[in-house]
């Protein structure tokens, strides 16, 4: 059975700003965040990470950021989907802009997770992708402009996009959880993109370049359980 992912929840990618013990750190800080705020945190980090990482938190929902769709046999140097998960991989990533796929290999990745109950998260450029790729069912879709991935354009994706987004998406499959994450860099950000409908937030060198990436991953984790209270709280209001 896949993971229950409760939203709104946060989402942090190492990429590879980091390894080793670093790695380890940061998610044992994120594990410590998503305790103390009580909300579900994605944890992704590379393949050669995920077993340590695992062992040594209880929080943590991990995915692995790439897999290839062989099954066990031959197969030199390609990322077997069954050893994810037996290294404590919950889920994996597709699509990512620094690792881009076809949508027949996106559609196969998208089936051989199935089969193993592992989470996909789906990762889109485009208003036009995010429709192709909702279209295929992942768990999670990733809307965000390639151009702002790694702080590289000096923003955020606008609330236009973010709510067409989000629409497009939920027209097609409305259980497709929908987060934003290109270009944040502080919990104020967090907080505006679930207020504006998003169901997650997530960063990468947000919080991997931020002066002080522990402190960082506490700040957007608050600043998720912040939403989660005011989202619930508009709930409640005649």
């Amino acid at each position: 059975m896949k993971p229950v992912i409760r939203v709104p929840y946060f989402e942090i990618g190492t990429k590879n700003y980091i390894w080793g013990d670093k790695v380890l750190e940061y998610a044992k800080a994120a594990d410590a965040a998503a305790e103390k705020y009580d909300i579900d945190v994605i944890f992704i980090t590379p393949a050669v990470e995920i077993r340590r990482i695992a062992e040594n938190t209880k929080n943590l929902i991990i995915l692995a950021p790439y897999m290839d769709t062989l099954r066990p046999g031959r197969g030199m140097a390609d990322i077997l989907p069954e050893a994810l998960k037996d290294a404590g991989a919950q889920g994996v990533v597709v699509n990512h802009s620094e690792k881009p796929m076809s949508l027949p290999a996106i559609k196969a990745a998208i089936d051989r997770a199935n089969e193993l109950d592992m989470l996909v998260f789906a990762c889109a450029d485009t208003i036009a992708e995010a429709k192709a790729i909702a279209q295929l069912h992942p768990d999670i879709i990733n809307p965000e402009p390639s151009e702002l991935i790694g702080g590289a354009g000096g923003g955020v994706s606008d609330m236009s996009y973010v709510k067409e987004s989000i629409k497009v998406i939920k027209d097609i499959y409305p259980d497709i959880m929908v987060e934003q994450a290109a270009g944040i860099t502080n919990g104020q950000q967090v907080y505006d993109f679930i207020m504006a409908g998003s169901e997650a937030a997530g960063a990468a060198s947000g919080i991997m370049n931020a002066d002080d990436p522990l402190a960082m991953i506490d700040e957007m984790i608050a600043a998720t359980r912040r939403a989660a209270d005011d989202l619930k709280k508009q709930q409640l209001s005649p």
